[in-house]
This record gives structure tokens, sequence and C-alpha cells, in this order.
């Protein structure tokens, strides 16, 4: 788990390539995002979000202010500020034996970064 937690921390801190994501994520993934009613399953579909995800989370101050691992499972508080909004939020990443993502959820907080959060998501994901 180690392995797979320091590589996703070089992907952020490079800006989310999508050749290190691509490494970073096992075919069977599951993404589950705070605002879609049903979880984003497949290697391309975490993919997608994911690489959304940190184009809109690159506009913004981004730091990850706590960290919890257990295991293969790791927490990651973060704080943003999006458009003069504060964004906490937590991600919940699950790995495999060889340091692939496997389960990616996140939860955001306050109701208004939620949903700001996802207007700039969908924008991300239409630019595509």
């Amino acid at each position: 788990m180690q392995l797979g937690l320091a590589a996703w921390h070089r992907a952020m801190l490079a800006g989310c390539p999508e050749d290190m994501l691509a490494e970073l994520v096992a075919d069977d993934a599951v993404f589950h995002s705070p605002v879609l009613q049903t979880p984003q399953t497949g290697r391309e579909a975490v993919l997608l979000h994911l690489t959304a995800a940190c184009r809109t989370l690159r506009q913004t101050r981004f730091a990850y202010v706590r960290e919890l691992t257990d295991g293969h499972e790791a927490a990651l508080e973060f704080d943003a500020m999006l458009d003069g909004v504060t964004v906490n939020g937590v991600h919940l990443l699950r790995f495999d034996l060889e340091g692939r993502i496997v389960d990616f959820k996140v939860m955001v907080r306050p109701f208004a970064a939620a949903d700001l959060l996802w207007r700039k998501m969908a924008e991300a994901l239409e630019d595509g």
C-alpha cells in the first residue's frame, strides 16, 4: 500500500499526468463520486473521473491536511478553495497488492462546496 500511496502523492504533485494515473489504476477499479448515484466501474471510467477531478482541483489551492493509513487503505483529508468556496473533503483509497488503486471514494462538505465541485467536474468531463 505504501508504494501505491506514494505514487498517488507523486501524481498529485505533478498535476496528475494521465500516464501517471494510468499506471496507478487497476483494471477493475471503482470510483465513488460524492454526487453520482452509482459507482463508476472499470479502469477507463475511473481514469476519466480522476483526470477531470485533477483538472478541476488544479484551479484551486489544494492541500492534503491529514492522512490515515491501515494496511492497504488510506484516508486523505483535503482542503481546497474553489471560486471563493472552501471545500473540505476526504479521499478514501484502497490499493491492491501491486499498489494500484482498486477503490476510490470521494466525500465533500459543505453542501455548497459539493454543488460547486459537481458543476466544475461536469464542465471538466465535457471538455474531456
